[in-house]
């Protein structure tokens, strides 16, 4: 099949025009469902569930995982920071953006967003915004990731840092310019899925002057209830929100 670029997929049918272009949520049209094996902060489910165009009931086996947050972190001079932190699974210390679980009950992206910059890298900021979306392995794994970019950054004082315990102790930062970082995902000697989109994410916004930026409380519909600007994060000692 030899379609024209722009003028027909790979099935036939028509293709549609780049702004048209979005992901389709689908009703589940689960028949079946089984935790397979209940972990520490993830379960395994197995899914049986049909297709309008396929008879018969199909299979899978997925991590139900509770989404995350990203975040790229600019400071005034342009440079974004990178931290080193062990990643059993892939036997590597992976340089990374800070980023973790949404596993506090009903919290908003932003709010997760702001403790993990706080907790992980010491740092708070006053402008925030969302960089990219993604799903991290959606062929076996629920888990959404929003990538915020933080500027306008602060430095937690000393007496009010969170205490950083197992993978997360003395790790490693650097600041590097927007050039070195990008180099270090194109050139392969970056790898974290949630660093790499929301690298190339920002090199693209600062190559359009941040127009494609959207608002920290922009609508997140894989993750609906971590969507909205949530309450203000507070550091933990501090009578301002966000120190």
């Amino acid at each position: 099949m030899n379609d024209v670029a722009g003028q027909g997929s790979a099935s036939g049918s028509p293709q549609q025009a780049a702004g048209q272009i979005a992901d389709l949520p689908v009703e589940a049209g689960a028949v079946s469902r089984d935790v397979v094996f209940s972990g520490h902060i993830w379960d395994i489910v197995r899914e049986g569930f049909t297709l309008p165009d396929h008879e018969g009931v199909i299979s899978r086996d997925f991590m139900e995982h509770p989404g995350a947050v990203g975040v790229v972190a600019m400071d005034d001079q342009g440079r974004v920071l990178l931290q080193r932190q062990r990643r059993q699974p892939v036997r590597r210390e992976l340089w990374e953006v800070p980023a973790g679980l949404l596993d506090v009950e009903g919290e908003a992206g932003l709010t997760g967003a702001q403790r993990e910059l706080y907790e992980e890298a010491d740092l708070t900021a006053a402008t925030w915004n969302v960089l990219v979306d993604l799903f991290n392995s959606p062929g076996s794994s629920s888990e959404a990731i929003r990538v915020y970019l933080a500027r306008d950054l602060s430095v937690v004082p000393e007496e009010l840092r969170h205490h950083r315990t197992e993978e997360e102790a003395g790790m490693p930062a650097v600041w590097l310019s927007l050039d070195e970082t990008l180099d270090a995902v194109l050139s392969g000697r970056v790898g974290n899925p949630t660093t790499v989109a929301g690298v190339l994410a920002l090199a693209a916004n600062v190559s359009t002057g941040f127009s494609r930026l959207r608002p920290a409380d922009a609508p997140w519909d894989a993750r609906p209830t971590a969507g909205g600007p949530g309450e203000a994060f507070v550091v933990p000692g501090a009578e301002d929100p966000l120190g």
